[in-house]
C-alpha cells in the first residue's frame, strides 16, 4: 500500500488497484471532502462485521436486504480513545430466532476487531528514495 498527498489535508493511500480517500473536517484545517482515517477505521469495524453477517445469511439463503448493524463508539474522555464499540444487529421480525446466537458469533469472527483484540507491533522508519 503507498500512501500520497494531494493537496490540502487530503490523504490517499493507494491499495491493489484502489484509491481510498481521506481529509479532515474543516474545523480541522481540512476540506471535509472525503471521509476522516479515524471515521474509516470506525467504518471498517462495522462493514466486517457486516460482511460476516451478510455471508451469513447468503449461505442459510436468508434476505439480509433488511438487516442494519448500528455502531456506537463510547469515547474515554481522557484518551480521546475509543472506551467501547458496541454493534447492534437490528434483525427484522422474520429473522430465524434460532440463528440469533450464531450471527452474533460471526460478527465476532471480524478479521479488523480481532486485530484490535491482538494489536500488531507498529514500525515507523524513514529512507530515502
Amino acid at each position: 500500500m503507498e500512501i500520497t498527498f494531494n493537496g490540502g489535508k487530503v490523504v490517499m493511500a493507494h491499495s491493489e488497484g484502489h484509491i481510498i480517500v481521506t481529509d479532515q473536517p474543516v474545523d480541522n484545517g481540512g476540506g471535509n471532502t472525503a471521509p476522516a482515517p479515524f471515521d474509516l477505521y470506525l467504518a471498517s469495524i462495522g462493514t466486517c462485521a457486516g460482511i460476516y453477517v451478510k455471508s451469513f445469511c447468503d449461505r442459510r439463503m436468508i434476505s439480509a436486504e433488511n438487516i442494519r448493524i448500528m455502531q456506537t463508539t463510547v469515547w474515554n474522555e481522557e484518551t480521546h480513545l475509543p472506551a467501547s464499540i458496541k454493534l447492534d444487529i437490528k434483525l427484522p421480525p422474520d429473522f430465524p430466532e434460532k440463528y440469533k446466537d450464531s450471527l452474533i458469533s460471526v460478527a465476532n469472527l471480524c478479521l479488523v476487531k480481532k486485530s484490535i483484540a491482538n494489536p500488531p507491533e507498529f514500525i515507523v522508519d524513514t529512507s530515502y528514495k
